[in-house]
Parts: C-alpha cells; structure tokens; sequence
C-alpha cells in the first residue's frame, strides 16, 4: 500500500498558491540515516610550487569563458551588480577585496598557491578569479508558475550541499528529460551551474529553470506553502515505490559525503529508500536522483 499525502478533498490537491487548503497535518519524517559516501584521495601532495600556464590541470570548477581574472576587473564586475558565481583569493591576499565580496552576499573561497594556480589561465591573476554564472537563475515562483501554466502539479529537484559538478549536471539533465518544473540549489556550500554543469547536463541545463537560495530550508518551506510535498532521499527511509508522488512533489537529494543534513532531513515530509541488494551501501547522487524522478513518472504516467 503506498504512503499517500492527500488528508482532504478525497485526496484531491489545492492549486498553486493555495496555501491555506493544506492539511494541518504533515506525515513524520523516517529515521535519519547518513547517505552517499564517497572514498577520500589520502594520498600526499608534493610541496606547492608554481605551474607553468602550458602544463596546468584543468579545474573543473572554472572555465576560461566563464572566469575574470585580476583585481581590477573583479572589482569592476562585482560594480557592475552581474551575478558572480563565487570569488577565489590567494590567501593572505586582496583583504580588502574580499570584505567587500562578502559584504555583497558574494560566497568567496581562500585557496593556496598550489590550488589558485591551477586554476589560473594567465600569469595576471594578481591572487583574484571570479566565476560569473554562465546560466539566468530564476525565482521559485517561477517553477511554480510554469507547472500552473502546464496545468500539471509542481514538481520540483533540490539539491542539498552537492559539491561534484558531475553529480549536479547528470540530475539537471535527468529532471528535464522527466519533464519536471525546476531546480532549486543553495548559493553556499554546493556546486553552481557551471561550465563543467552544463556540459554534464547535455544542455539541459539551458533548458531548466534553475533557482539559486541564500535557504534551502526556507526554500523548502515556500514549496510546503503551495501544497507540494518534500520527499528526502536518504538510507532507512521508506521504500521509495511505496510512496504516493502524484501529489505536488519536492525531491531533495543530499550531498556526496553525508546525504541529507539534519537539518534538511527534519523539514521533509517522509524519506524514502532505495534497497540496496550488494555489499555497498550507497548509490551516486545522480544515480538516486534519477531512481526517485523517474518513479514519479511513472506514477503520473498512470
């Protein structure tokens, strides 16, 4: 028997916005348990020098198209009011400049030399990158507006403190060809859509609103208003085809190393599992991701 979420109007859903035709009852969340974890590279690094620009490593996280370079021009950005994606500074470096980042709601990171030196793409960094955004973010009520205009119930991915661009990408690509209504991402401790995103997403990415919060929780909770429900994935939850998904649905996935946080797995609704059958316990974000959307389809699809 699946779990169902509907407590009124003979299991029938209020419309966007609608907020006050939600139930005042909400279904317990399952027992948090910790998920995706991933192996850890121990090995040692070499002491840090320089690396000639011909014989840099690629950094994932950076592209050359999407990446201004030098105090100046970061400064002239972060002027302009253009959304900057993040702010990298050599540490002990440009202090100044990064108050002022941080002052401006900007996420900025101190990396040592060996690290900002592999993601420069001139010799006249001068110990600044700054990563702009290579996609429009959007509103929440604009995903919830397209599902309005669809006339179908919003359904909604969040990503909660994904930090593999692969992973972001692969489930970016996975919603838009599920045909869900967005995305929604947390501005600190995750990845954004970045070059390497795209690329991942096979250019879903272009084609999926995508929304960037200061509070996934808060975000959370604007979706609860307009009558979707938040369904988190993590281990020890309810098995995932036992859950009714036909209802407004917000799927939160959890992070690579620790699946869902505490914090995030107490404001969903119900968890729900994936059996594991083999001797590891855990399945790729994107891999869990893509289990959880397509079950949603399929019960839509009747």
């Amino acid at each position: 028997m699946k779990t169902s979420y509907s407590k009124k109007n003979n299991g029938e859903r209020s419309s966007y916005k609608d907020s006050n035709e939600r139930s005042s009852r909400r279904p317990r969340a399952a027992a948090f348990n910790s998920g995706n974890k991933f192996e850890k590279n121990t090995k040692p690094h070499s002491a840090p020098r320089s690396i000639p620009a011909a014989n840099k490593p690629r950094d994932e996280e950076k592209d050359a198209h999407s990446s201004i370079e030098g105090r100046n021009p970061v400064l002239e950005l972060m002027r302009t009011g253009k959304k900057i994606e993040k702010i990298y500074i050599l540490k002990g470096s440009n202090i100044d400049l990064m108050q002022r980042a941080r002052g401006a709601k900007i996420p900025v990171q101190e990396v040592d030399k060996r690290k900002f030196d592999t993601m420069c793409s001139t010799d006249n960094a001068q110990g600044v990158i700054a990563i702009t955004s290579p996609v429009e973010y959007c509103e929440i009520d604009d995903i919830l507006a397209l599902a309005a205009e669809k006339g179908e119930k919003p359904f909604v991915i969040i990503a909660d403190s994904l930090n593999s661009p692969h992973n972001l990408g692969a489930i970016i690509r996975t919603t838009e060809c599920a045909g869900a209504h967005g995305v929604i991402i947390p501005v600190h401790r995750s990845v954004g859509v970045t070059p390497t995103v795209i690329k991942t997403s096979a250019g879903a990415a272009e084609h999926m609103l995508i929304a960037k919060v200061t509070n996934i929780k808060a975000a959370i909770e604007t979706l609860k208003e307009n009558n979707v429900w938040i369904i988190g994935a993590n281990a020890g939850g309810e098995m995932y085809d036992k859950i009714d998904y036909t209802t407004g649905v917000g799927l939160v996935i959890g992070g690579e190393d620790k699946g869902l946080t505490d914090n995030i797995a107490s404001a969903c609704d119900i968890i729900a599992g994936i059996p594991m059958q083999g001797k590891i316990n855990s399945l790729n974000a994107s891999v869990a991701a893509g289990v959880l959307i397509y079950e949603v389809v399929r019960q839509r699809r009747g």
